[in-house]
């Protein structure tokens, strides 16, 4: 088995710039870490292009042996532990990640979802992955995100997930007024979520929505808001006004779950 001990290795410098946005976009690929999330990419078939092992916790038995009889199949490479500290983001890490290759064999929106979620601006990694979370639990198969939106393939994103983004397709809108126009002509309304809702979200009927949500600060932009068919607000017993985005998010999506149990 050899291991790389080179951080000049060109392998290894090349999985390193993916932790930067634009070598993602450039390469197509990401990187996941952690055995869990590794083992849902390989039961999801995403395409592994390669894994990276840390020598040591081959040493410690840290890794089971069914997991190394999972991974034998795909391009692995053993790195050692000061090596694999230079490609991890987590701060006790397992000693295994993955470089995965983006899925963009369909960028097209699915109008056969009863509701589509939009994100508008959403700049918090764990928000994004916690929303990411929501949408797969609940069923759905697509989320739409603004440009102004965090990189969904940040590995912060990415963990947070615990795995949805190998199920949940992601679009990028390059220009979110023109997609949610493009969506109204297929007989979706547009609802935003407002503090200045005119309808809450336990009023509103969930059958060819698309639900916006906003920045965690500043909300739904105002440009949204003008293409929007309606404006919708959770109502709050208590004093704070807005909720977490995320938190948001799951309070409405599982509104809509219910209506479907009903």
């Amino acid at each position: 088995m050899q291991v790389i001990t080179s951080k000049d290795n060109e392998v290894i410098k090349s999985i390193r710039k993916l932790k930067e946005k634009k070598y993602r976009d450039i390469a197509n690929e990401y990187i996941v870490e952690g055995i869990k999330l590794i083992e849902e990419a390989i039961e999801e078939n995403v395409k592994i292009k390669k894994i990276v092992v840390c020598e040591e916790c081959l040493k410690d038995n840290c890794i089971e042996q069914k997991i190394l009889y999972q991974i034998a199949k795909y391009d692995c490479i053993y790195v050692s532990e000061k090596i694999f500290g230079l490609l991890t983001d987590v701060v006790n890490p397992q000693g295994m990640l993955a470089v995965i290759e983006k899925d963009n064999s369909e960028d097209k929106i699915k109008y056969t979802e009863d509701i589509i979620v939009v994100l508008d601006g959403i700049q918090d990694p764990g928000n994004l992955g916690t929303i990411l979370r929501t949408v797969d639990s609940v069923g759905l198969s697509q989320i739409v995100l603004s440009k102004t939106s965090v990189d969904a393939y940040n590995p912060k994103v990415v963990r947070s997930t615990m795995g949805a983004i190998f199920r949940v397709k992601i679009i990028e809108a390059e220009n979110l007024v023109e997609t949610l126009k493009n969506m109204k002509k297929h007989k979706f309304k547009v609802v935003a979520t407002s503090l200045g809702g005119t309808e809450n979200i336990y009023q509103m009927d969930y059958n060819k929505k698309v639900i916006v949500i906003g920045n965690e600060a500043k909300g739904v932009s105002k440009e949204i808001l003008d293409v929007s068919d309606a404006k919708t607000i959770i109502p709050m017993l208590g004093k704070t006004e807005s909720l977490n985005a995320s938190i948001a998010t799951g309070v409405i999506l599982y509104e809509y779950v219910r209506r479907k149990l009903m």
